[in-house]
């Protein structure tokens, strides 16, 4: 149990620190052969932040787990919103009032509600994978042509990079995550059997908060910084990305099937956390410090009944 719980820290450990520098080496990279700014915000920079997400639930199809790589995408989605955000604004409070996150918010609502739908199929396959990546397609390209292209920071670029640097963090990257997400998966599996706990609750719980702690550190310094923007943009864009990207991509690698707990609880969970941030999207409000609380409380509320 103590080799076990090792690998699932480490395991941790190594996907975070692979992730960063995946995202480092991939974005100067692309910055470096031409291509366009926003473009590669878009894309190379979501695809690789949710890079540890993505190959947990790859390694899980593979390990004959599914149920894990399920339980991953939605638990890692409602942390986001109840966890991610909650945690920050009971530090500082998140001015989100006169955030323009009002279009992204409505992709994201939208994906949530194709993806519970694909899910009262009963099991998730293929060709459920290619209609979630044609629908995160066709999201990138509408907010590439609403977007300007210029004067956009991107995360994890540096002009000065030296190219050994570019490609160390890119060896980095590529090595590291799908050791990490190997270690964690192991080790997340073996807890699961031995306190005769599902793989499903394990991915909802402990392997959805640790390959949620990316987006939990940067909202965390987002929120120190007053950058309110970056905080909700991070957790809308990560939350379509899972249900889209992550999803779609490991569809491809086998099915899932969709445990009837999911369809009775975890779904709803999931979609009421998604309207939670309509007051923050549409109304003007800040996510203040007793909104903090009542996130994190909710959360850990969600955490017990799932886990009783």
């Amino acid at each position: 149990m103590i080799l076990d719980s090792l690998s699932v820290v480490l395991g941790l450990v190594i996907l975070i620190f692979a992730g960063d520098a995946l995202v480092k080496g991939a974005v100067n990279l692309a910055l470096r052969l031409g291509l366009p700014a926003l473009l590669v915000s878009l894309t190379v920079v979501a695809f690789g932040t949710s890079a540890p997400e993505l190959l947990v639930s790859v390694e899980a199809i593979l390990d004959g787990v599914p149920g894990l790589a399920l339980g991953n995408v939605v638990g890692s989605n409602t942390a986001n919103i109840l966890l991610v955000l909650g945690v920050p604004a009971i530090l500082a409070t998140l001015h989100t009032a006169h955030c323009e996150t009002r279009r992204d918010y409505l992709y994201m609502l939208g994906a949530t509600l194709l993806f519970i739908a694909l899910c009262f199929t009963g099991r998730l396959v293929w060709w459920h994978g290619v209609i979630l990546l044609a629908a995160l397609t066709a999201i990138l390209v509408a907010s590439f042509r609403s977007s300007r292209s210029d004067d956009v920071d991107v995360e994890g670029a540096e002009p000065g990079l030296p190219g050994w640097r570019v490609a160390v963090f890119l060896v980095l990257g590529l090595v590291g995550l799908p050791l990490g997400a190997n270690l964690l998966v192991d080790g997340a599996t073996s807890i699961a059997r031995a306190y005769g706990v599902s793989e499903t609750v394990i991915g909802l719980t402990l392997v959805a908060i640790g390959t949620s702690l990316p987006e939990l550190a940067t909202t965390v310094m987002a929120a120190i910084r007053r950058h309110a923007d970056v905080a909700l943009g991070n957790v809308i864009g990560s939350n379509m990305f899972n249900l889209l990207g992550i999803i779609g991509v490991a569809l491809l690698v086998g099915p899932i099937p969709v445990d009837p707990s999911f369809l009775r609880f975890d779904l709803w969970v999931m979609l009421g956390a998604s309207l939670l941030l309509i007051p923050f999207v549409f109304l003007g409000q800040n996510i203040t410090r007793i909104w903090g609380v009542a996130l994190m409380a909710l959360y850990l509320g969600y955490l017990t009944k799932v886990l009783i």
